[in-house]
């Protein structure tokens, strides 16, 4: 899949970058990534794809873009508020990047479809901010062998971790479900914005490893960030 010459000079930094090159920005060409939610995380996993070339970009959230969204959420812009996350997402692409394709999916992933929008893609990053849907999306990249980029945040703090087809997964790290009284979401503690940016350029960092086959994923591994003390831990989970 040969790269244009308009294509050429928009990655010039990767294409002369040692471990990229012209190989892995083709790789990246053709890739086809599932961003699960165009929120906080999804905000940044979606811009830095785009921006490095992700062949096709599909974007699942049912949610409209709110006012409050915007504190956190770079994708939106003011003018966007009241229209579907999808679609104000899809805009954003098209204005970075006009050779990434992109297919908004303005629905709500439950047990009952997640295997469907899996299906079509080749990987998957979920930025969701509910346990239960996380669980699901897990689920449904175990069953169809997808690699799947996870991340969390509260707060001032974050996490990112890699599943992978045959390695450590979602029950490993979590093998029961937490109590949803123990999990109060972000409308009810808060969480500062550019922790959702730390996290999801993380993310969209072991999205671009995974696809260019480049140094060592989060597998098995949970990156732990805290973005008071500026400090990253690191915790291993399951059998290595």
């Amino acid at each position: 899949m040969p790269l244009s010459a308009d294509e050429t000079r928009r990655y010039a930094r990767h294409l002369v970058l040692r471990g990229v090159g012209g190989e892995g920005q083709q790789k990246l060409k053709a890739a086809r990534v599932l961003v699960v939610g165009a929120g906080g995380l999804g905000s940044p996993v979606i811009a830095y794809l785009a921006a490095a070339g992700v062949g096709h970009l599909g974007v699942v959230d049912h949610d409209e873009v709110g006012i409050s969204n915007l504190q956190r959420q770079v994708l939106h812009r003011t003018d966007a508020v009241g229209a579907p996350k999808v679609e104000s997402a899809g805009a954003f692409v098209a204005a970075l990047n006009p050779f990434v394709t992109f297919t908004a999916h303005h629905a709500r992933i439950t047990a009952e479809n997640a295997a469907g929008f899996v299906s079509g893609y080749d990987l998957v990053a979920d930025g969701t901010d509910n346990f239960t849907t996380r669980r699901i999306v897990a689920a449904a990249c175990a069953a169809a062998g997808r690699p799947l980029v996870s991340g969390a945040v509260s707060m001032f703090d974050g996490q990112v971790t890699v599943f992978m087809p045959g390695r450590p997964g979602f029950r490993d790290l979590y093998p029961t479900d937490p109590d949803e009284a123990d999990l109060p979401a972000c409308e009810i503690v808060g969480v500062l914005g550019a922790v959702t940016g730390v996290v999801g350029t993380l993310m969209a960092m072991e999205a671009i490893k995974l696809i260019i086959g480049l140094g060592e994923p989060l597998v098995g591994r949970l990156l732990l960030y805290d973005g008071r003390a500026a400090r990253f831990t690191e915790l291993a989970y399951g059998a290595r």
